[in-house]
This record gives C-alpha cells, structure tokens and sequence, in this order.
C-alpha cells in the first residue's frame, strides 16, 4: 500500500518567515528560504512517502470571496521580500522531487483536501497532511493523519478533544458555529467555542442541532434562530471545495527522491 504526504506549503513558509523577530527583508526571505526547503527535506525523511504534493495558494480572490467580499479581511497579505523569492522557493522544493500545485480561485486546503479523499476512496492507502491549520484538522474525521510539523505532534482525536472539546466529525460544525477569526469567518453572535462544544456534546451535530433549534432555551437559543443566515454561510466558508480537477496523476506524483 502507498502513503501519500500533502504538504501545505503556505502554512510551512509562512510560518518560517513570520517566525524571525525581524522586520521585513531580503535576508529574512532568504533565512526564510533556506530554513523551509530544510522542512520539506526534513518531512519527507520523517514521513517516507510513496507519493507526496506541496500545495500552495494561487493568490487572488477564490469561491469563498464570492460568498463574502472580507473573506481573510483580517489576515495580513504576503509580505513582499516572501513574494519576490516565492518563486525561487517552489524551485527548490521541485528540486527534492516534490511536485508543488496551486489553483486559481481555490486555496491550498482545497487542493489538500480533494487528493486526500480521492486517495482514501481509491483505498491507496495512508494519507498524511503536513500543517497547523486547524480546518485541515477536521480531515482526522475522514481518516487523514495531520502532523504538526513544528510542535512535532499529531493533531490525532485525543489532540482534537483535549484542544477545542468535540470530535473530529463535529469540528467543522463547531467552526461553523463559533467562527473563526483568523479567516473572518462569521459565527452565531455571541456564540463561542465553550458554547459551541456545549450544543455539539449535546445534539450530537449541527444539523441535529437545528432540527431542534426551538428547543434550545435562552436568549442564546433566541440569538441561534436569528442567526440561520451567518450560520449556513459559516457553514459553507468552512467546508472544503473537493470537485476539483488536479490536473496531475498519482504517478506524477510518485516520489522517488533520496533524501539526504
């Protein structure tokens, strides 16, 4: 059986680079630069992949933006030096035989999320996401592993439980219902995440929780009704776009690199 290794590529580089207590430069994109091509090397040692992608976001607005213009409305854009050695970037993790993609109107996770499930549907075999964010996390559900790559840690179902107090399978729900600011995903006003594990716990899933929405007391359950509009709209920013067309094979996506 195969092991497939999806890189986010952004969620490394970016991390990297914001991780130097510098101000912006040439040299920090260039410390950026070296450091990043080391993690690449370094995951593919640690996880020994039979097939591996790095996914990267295109730039530009995606699906999301259609849905809500302030879509990332609160995220910082790429620092220029980062953007200018980009490119140079994605050449040397092509170098470690690392096939790198990223489509116009979608974001990395997307690109992620849509190899990983066509893999497991093929039963390949193991699937293994390299990234700290948190809505890739919600593919543990599906049977993907994620691996922190910094904290050296899997973000597995205990790591999920202990963290935001629901399952893997209710934490899109749960985003859903409490937002998620650094995307500026709108939730239920007033709705946070203590309280969104509450109902979770409590109705099992959100469309559970809906289906018995009048019976939810209090002015929060007031609050829950009048909300239904941001609800299904938080809903559909945090669910993944896996329609897509790769455009790449799984052979081309064999790896077949020696890692030194």
């Amino acid at each position: 059986m195969g092991r497939l290794l999806l890189i986010d590529g952004n969620n490394i580089v970016r991390r990297i680079y914001e991780a130097q207590p510098v101000d912006d430069s040439p040299e920090k994109a260039q410390r950026a630069l070296l450091s990043s091509v080391s993690s690449f090397r370094r995951a593919l040692k640690e996880h020994s992949p039979t097939h591996v992608l790095a996914a990267f976001d295109h730039g530009g607005p995606t699906w999301r933006h259609a849905l809500l213009q302030d879509y990332h409305g609160t995220r910082k854009p790429m620092p220029q030096p980062l953007k200018e050695i980009m490119p140079t970037i994605l050449t040397q993790i092509q170098a470690l035989d690392v096939p790198t993609l990223s489509l116009p109107g979608v974001e990395a996770d997307d690109v992620i999320a849509t190899a990983a499930r066509r893999w497991l549907t093929e039963s390949r075999g193991a699937v293994t996401v390299v990234s700290t964010d948190k809505d890739l996390t919600t593919l543990v559900a599906e049977g993907v592993s994620v691996w922190d790559h910094f904290a050296k840690v899997w973000r597995d179902e205990q790591w999920i439980q202990r963290k935001f107090g629901v399952t893997a399978a209710q934490l899109q729900d749960y985003l859903a219902l409490s937002g998620d600011s650094s995307d500026n995903v709108p939730g239920v006003p007033g709705v946070g995440p203590k309280t969104a594990a509450k109902w979770l716990n409590q109705y099992g899933s959100l469309d559970q929780l809906l289906a018995q929405g009048e019976s939810v007391p209090g002015k929060i359950g007031e609050v829950l009704r009048a909300n239904l509009d941001k609800l299904q709209l938080a809903r559909q920013l945090v669910a993944f776009k896996t329609d897509l067309t790769l455009g790449i094979t799984w052979r081309a996506l064999r790896f077949q690199g020696r890692v030194a």
